[in-house]
């Protein structure tokens, strides 16, 4: 029997794994009140198990991507998975920092391919002009894993101890990993892909997506691009936000807002709301552009990362506010910035690089954020205790500026993709463009 639509239930699973890979990244920030004070954990310390993360999630990323697309978006997002639920159970047996920032270093290296096998699934499965929309939604799971992060790791802390929530999530991650081994497929095996559908997704691909023997991916030639020196500048500069949000608002709304951890559990979850409204309206803001402002898709892309970067003059305002909800409703706006350009960002990369290198830019791409991040980690984390918090604040505003504004001047539209031959409703739903 013949699925109506099904390239939306593969971008549905892709949303799942993308769900346990935040869960398991951001448990550590939830449960980072109540680990620091048993594990006798400082604030530095706490920044260098952060920045353990960071360092092997960044170098793992173009080796992941490299994987992915040696071996296959099916096996090697099952691998990783697996291994990265291991990882994050496994930090239940930690017993002090450097045993904690060895295996959440771990988790980083496992956790890498997550989203480059995200965009690798979504080349495969969409056309030119649907792929912000499908990345928009896959990109959800990111921020839908943060926001459910807060209440079930609380729950977790009141019900046995911190412990319990790593073991938790290590687990649904293990079921998930069981759960795309079974139910994933590339559209040339998947028998279930109507014929209709099939030519829809096909004819609305770049042409080199199309090639019947796609050249191997190489490392020198993406690195050599242009629009890889915009994509690797851009998330140099805008990875850091979206890190910090991850492991510093439940800290931050203790030691500034003074919430204690069931304030935490009912509000540290709403910037990352905040955060999956970005991420699907940045995707349908995309073609929103290409239609109504009669621009290219590429440069609607382009429009929808500037949109979200001028957003984060929101966050950049928390030091002007006393309540701790107002601070919390800029938090959100932030959220909702960085997922609306950092979907744009993917969007971008997946528009640059044939089927064959688009995992590998990924995660190369993603190697030169996680860097910055780690680098203003480690800033943070001296800086926090001596200058605060909102001054730090500011800076990511005017980082992701700056980034919107190399993308803007120097990322350019290599293959102008063509027309769908088929623009009826093939998937039950209406036509994006």
């Amino acid at each position: 029997m013949k699925i109506k639509g099904i390239r939306w239930w593969m971008v549905g699973l892709v949303t799942a794994g993308l769900i346990v890979n935040y869960l398991a990244r951001n448990t550590l920030s939830v449960a980072a009140p109540t680990l620091m004070k048993e594990l006798t954990i400082s604030t530095e310390q706490y920044a260098n198990i952060v920045v353990a993360w960071q360092l092997c999630y960044a170098f793992m990323q173009p080796v992941a991507g490299y994987i992915l697309d040696a071996i296959g978006t099916k096996m090697g997002f099952f691998t990783f998975a697996l291994a990265w639920s291991a990882a994050c159970a496994a930090a239940a047996l930690a017993t002090g920092w450097q045993s904690m920032a060895f295996l959440r270093g771990l988790l980083g290296l496992t956790e890498a391919a997550g989203l480059p096998a995200g965009v690798k699934a979504t080349t495969e499965w969409f056309p030119a002009k649907e792929r912000s929309v499908a990345i928009g939604w896959f990109n959800i799971g990111s921020s839908i894993g943060a926001l459910l992060a807060p209440p079930l790791v609380v729950w977790a802390i009141l019900q046995s101890g911190w412990e319990l929530a790593f073991l938790i999530v290590g687990g649904l991650g293990i079921a998930w990993s069981f759960l795309w081994l079974l139910l994933y497929k590339h559209p040339r095996d998947q028998r279930r892909l109507g014929e209709a559908e099939r030519q829809y997704i096909l004819s609305g691909q770049e042409a080199h997506f199309k090639e019947a023997t796609p050249q191997k991916g190489s490392w020198k030639k993406i690195i050599g691009s242009r629009n890889f020196y915009a994509i690797a500048s851009a998330r140099i500069l805008s990875e850091p936000a979206w890190q910090t949000f991850n492991a510093w608002i439940p800290l931050y709304l203790m030691t500034e807002r003074h919430m204690n951890i069931k304030e935490i559990a009912m509000f540290a979850w709403l910037p990352f709301l905040a955060a999956d409204l970005g991420c699907v309206l940045g995707g349908y803001l995309s073609p929103f552009f290409h239609k109504h402002c009669r621009v290219s898709l590429f440069t609607s892309r382009k429009m929808v990362l500037l949109f979200g970067a001028s957003c984060m003059i929101g966050p950049a305002c928390i030091g002007l506010v006393e309540s701790p909800y107002t601070a919390i409703m800029l938090l959100c706006i932030g959220g909702f910035a960085h997922q609306t350009l950092s979907g744009a960002l993917y969007s971008i990369t997946s528009d640059s690089f044939g089927k064959n290198e688009v995992a590998t830019a990924t995660g190369m791409g993603g190697m030169f954020g996680y860097l910055g991040a780690a680098a203003f980690t480690m800033v943070f984390g001296v800086l926090v205790t001596k200058i605060g918090y909102s001054p730090l604040f500011v800076v990511l505003a005017v980082f992701d500026i700056i980034a919107a504004v190399i993308v803007w001047t120097v990322a350019r539209e290599l293959v102008k993709p063509p027309e769908p031959l088929v623009d009826a409703d093939v998937q039950g739903r209406p036509a994006v463009v």
